[in-house]
């Protein structure tokens, strides 16, 4: 068998890659390098067919989706599902998709979002979830996204925003709640927000009674991050309708001091201060008695030495 040099193995490429021990190894190299080409995008995960995506981006706005589609690339950093008609987010929707920085479901038909539904976004930096329907989002909802940077919740029908449902959001700076049904904010809401620089309030109808007092103060000391603060204003009562919530002013709170004693001290008395009272009577009984017991005693020890004189000058006479 002819050998193969390697000037004739550039010109006879053909017999010198069927010689034994030369040409295996490149051959063997070139399908190992093309099945890791073929590999590597499964591994990312395809795009799915009604989405466009390119370079991380995941863009599936307006196609009627229902759920959020499957097949969604594992290295997505972007994921777009606006304007859709998804209703519920499920549990580890997202699971697979652990580098994601965004993620957006602006204008769909959101009325629940499970508590696990962001399972797995650490990375997440921003969240939309503005024009639903939700009434309400359980706490820890947001724990799965510790490095959550801004959040948007407006146009909802949000009836509470509890300080706990934030709390595990130490870095969020952007915070959007405008037009929901907000009438307050839980003492500790801003303290649970300590990187917050830019809110939304505007178009929630707020109830200027005491407890709208940690608000108050807070707009006060934060006019430079409120947008159009002077838009944030009560809806009740009726004699402070459309008056600005940041110029109501402490002296207006002057009587919403906490009172002395709180409704559990109040139960403590009522329910202790009758089982005192009762058992000090008892004792005060008890005492009495061992107090005429012990005169009863010592009136008959004295009284026995008399009776033995007289018996022995009897006996005497």
């Amino acid at each position: 068998m002819a050998r193969c040099g390697t000037r004739e193995a550039f010109l006879l490429p053909a017999r010198c890659l069927a010689l034994p021990g030369y040409g295996r190894r490149p051959r063997l190299s070139l399908w190992a390098a093309l099945f890791l080409l073929l590999l590597s995008p499964l591994a990312a995960g395809a795009c799915p067919e009604i989405c466009r995506c390119s370079s991380g981006r995941v863009d599936c706005r307006e196609h009627r989706l229902r759920f959020a589609p499957g097949g969604l690339p594992a290295n997505a950093t972007a994921i777009l599902l606006d304007y859709n008609r998804i209703a519920v987010l499920q549990e580890g929707t997202f699971v697979a998709q652990s580098a994601l920085r965004q993620l957006s479901l602006q204008g769909n038909a959101l009325v629940s979002v499970h508590r696990q539904a962001l399972a797995g976004l650490g990375q997440l930096e921003e969240l939309d979830l503005s024009g639903n329907y939700l009434t309400l989002l359980l706490p820890g909802t947001f724990a799965p996204v510790p490095n959550l940077k801004m959040l948007h919740l407006g146009n909802n029908r949000l009836l509470r925003l509890p300080p706990e449902l934030v709390g595990a959001l130490p870095h969020l700076q952007v915070l959007s709640v405008q037009g929901n049904a907000l009438t307050s904010l839980g003492p500790g809401f801003f303290e649970s927000l300590p990187s917050l620089g830019h809110l939304r309030l505007d178009g929630n109808p707020w109830v200027c009674s005491c407890a709208i007092q940690p608000l108050s103060r807070w707009l006060v000391d934060n006019v430079d991050k409120v947008p159009a603060v002077e838009s944030v204003f009560c809806k009740r009562p009726a004699a402070l309708a459309h008056h600005p919530i940041a110029a109501i002013g402490n002296k207006s709170f002057a009587l919403c001091q906490e009172p002395w004693l709180h409704p559990r001290d109040y139960a403590f008395f009522l329910l202790v201060g009758p089982s005192t009272f009762l058992t000090s009577i008892c004792l005060c009984i008890l005492a009495g008695l061992l107090a005429v017991a012990r005169a009863r005693v010592m009136a008959t020890t004295y009284a026995r030495p008399g009776a033995l004189a007289r018996r022995a000058e009897r006996h005497q006479h």
